[in-house]
């Protein structure tokens, strides 16, 4: 009842995401880059096969059309250089950032000769995990390197559409980099259609037996818009077993010795983490079908890879989405990212707002604490019982992002 309320009240404000305008005037960046640390997250949207549950923005691979957009992607990054953005922590997503290494590796060295670089986190699959890559991955400076699995069982490998395995293959490459990198995470989606509480025990133990530095468990997602017929089982997804996934996660690993590091990531020990909405309270997103949030703005870039090169060779940044989030907006956003990460620093909170959590958002911390989400005083803490709660906010956050980015790829803007 409580994850129902909460889910409903986030997907209310989440919807708010996709009224945008569809231009933007420059003047919004004045000020941005000295709102604090800025995190950079870069999109490769290339695969070799398209996941048909997958909603990210991403495209069969084509080696001359990547190779254009790797130029292209210092372009954009040049322009928020002229700016005079700065950064030093950097997350490469897509799609599969390794598909081409040589231009990963140019691509970083541009990052080091611009700026000081501090972390680098990058998403990989299966299939890229290879000795002579991993040595490739390491001189780059990788920190932390993420390994899309999503699941070690064949059948649900199979069902869901995915090229990889076998699973005892996989588990190989995954070992493979372990120890390699500060950070070695395994992800894993649950709640898949036709996946089994036991299925999805057998992933965690096998997590746990393989002593992994951390794993992310997403939930599945729906994703509207899509035209196969394959990709159309994942318009709607059916939730009521969702709680009970969960709870395996709660019982096999918050329970015995992995630290939460959010309500869907678990780390042995202190690691890194890819969730850059938690680590940083404003990001920039390059390339197409990038999104960012700086000084209480939101833009979405173009997802169009034509567009996106088009309105690069104008020297015009690719934004095509706009919305200046009230403050209360803001503040909401705010605590929702917070609690995802398990901690909100109520200080910080009243540095960035010019008031306490108290003050500006009474009503939502009074439901908190009444149903015991969370507590604490300096320190707003997430408990156990809130973990879920949490889980599905951030789940029906991410979803309306989702509508979004397939409005935006059907539309092709």
């Amino acid at each position: 009842m409580l994850a129902n309320l909460s889910g409903w009240v986030t997907r209310r404000e989440g919807r708010k995401f996709l009224k945008l305008h569809d231009k933007i005037d420059d003047s919004v960046f004045a000020g941005a880059k000295d709102t604090g640390t800025i995190s950079l997250y870069i999109h490769i949207p290339f695969c070799r096969t398209l996941c048909p549950f997958c909603c990210f923005n991403r495209y069969l691979f084509r080696e001359d059309k990547a190779r254009q957009y790797f130029k292209q992607l210092k372009g954009e990054l040049d322009l928020y250089i002229k700016k005079g953005f700065t950064f030093s922590d950097f997350y490469f997503g897509g799609g599969t950032p390794t598909i081409l290494m040589d231009e990963l590796e140019g691509f970083i060295g541009y990052l080091k000769a611009n700026f000081s670089v501090k972390r680098i986190s990058l998403e990989t699959t299966p299939r890229e995990v290879n000795r002579e890559n991993i040595a490739r991955l390491k001189a780059a400076g990788i920190n932390r390197l993420s390994i899309g699995v999503q699941s070690f069982d064949d059948d649900i490998v199979k069902a869901m559409g995915r090229p990889f395995g076998p699973s005892e293959e996989m588990k190989q490459q995954v070992l493979m980099a372990q120890g390699e990198f500060d950070t070695v995470n395994v992800d894993f989606v649950f709640n898949f259609p036709g996946q089994t509480i036991d299925q999805f025990k057998a992933d965690v133990q096998t997590f746990k037996e393989l002593k992994i530095d951390q794993a992310t468990f997403y939930p599945l997602m729906a994703s509207p818009h899509k035209k196969s017929a394959l990709e159309r089982r994942f318009n709607r997804v059916d939730i009521t077993e969702e709680k009970r996934f969960y709870d395996v996660i709660l019982n096999e690993l918050y329970a015995d010795d992995c630290k939460a590091s959010t309500v869907w990531c678990f780390s042995r020990g202190e690691r890194m983490i890819d969730e850059y909405i938690v680590d940083f309270d404003d990001y920039i997103g390059i390339g197409a079908g990038s999104v960012s949030i700086v000084g209480g703005n939101f833009y979405v870039n173009t997802f169009s890879l034509d567009r996106y090169g088009e309105l690069l060779s104008r020297d015009t940044l690719p934004i095509v989405g706009w919305r200046k989030l009230t403050e209360r907006e803001n503040q909401r956003y705010y605590l929702l990212t917070k609690l995802f990460g398990m901690e909100l620093d109520t200080g910080k909170f009243a540095q960035r707002f010019g008031a306490g959590i108290e003050t500006k958002l009474r009503a939502e911390l009074f439901f908190l604490k009444l149903f015991g989400l969370a507590g604490g005083k300096d320190k707003i803490r997430v408990t156990r019982k809130g973990m879920y709660p949490v889980s599905v906010m951030m789940r029906e956050f991410f979803t309306s992002l989702n509508n979004l980015r397939e409005l935006y790829i059907e539309e092709q803007t």
